[in-house]
């Protein structure tokens, strides 16, 4: 299979992938795959699909696999969703701060670290991943406001506040920042 076949069968498997037509996503995706393995991207397309079917186990092995070929942001944020839907909290915390140290932009990744972090008492390893972050997109309003909630959760008040107004100077009518706001004075 030549290279432009596999991009075709890649691209072919993204956009039915897209429409939620899994079967010939799945199709497209295992021809591309079938191109010598030397790609990650068909395997996480696939894995996507196997967790939208609600087959974790396949999933987590088509994750790994992705990871094997090219350890990418993708595949260990993949892993931790993963982790978190069978419970492994202390797993999917891991997972999601490979995929960080990979890529600090990883949206999924740090979201999710943010859901293990509360539930693990990690909030300070967590808050230099929202600090990452905000530094390369300093406009994201969603992950000040995580930040900000993981230093109410340290409380770290005067430190949540301080973020809580950089929101509210860039979106005076953000309400979850107003309400957060009246929580901590």
């Amino acid at each position: 299979m030549s290279h432009l076949d596999y991009e075709i069968n890649k691209e072919l498997g993204e956009c039915y992938l897209f429409m939620g037509e899994l079967d010939k996503a799945e199709d497209y995706y295992k021809k591309a795959a079938s191109n010598n393995g030397v790609h990650a991207d068909p395997y996480l397309g696939l894995a996507t699909i196997a967790v939208q079917k609600g087959e974790l186990e396949k999933a987590m092995s088509l994750y790994r696999k992705a990871a094997e070929i090219e350890p990418n942001d993708k595949a260990f944020a993949g892993m931790g969703l993963v982790e978190m839907e069978t419970g492994s909290k202390e797993e999917a915390f891991s997972q999601f701060k490979k995929a960080l140290e990979i890529n600090p932009e990883n949206l999924i990744a740090l979201f999710g670290l943010v859901q293990t972090g509360h539930v693990l008492n990690r909030l300070e390893e967590t808050i230099g991943h929202l600090q990452n972050y905000l530094q390369l997109n300093p406009d994201k309003a969603e992950v000040r406001y995580s930040l900000a909630g993981c230093l109410i959760g340290l409380g770290r008040n005067e430190e949540a506040k301080k973020q809580i107004q950089i929101i509210l100077e860039q979106d005076p009518d953000n309400e979850a920042a107003q309400e957060l706001l009246g929580q901590v004075e």
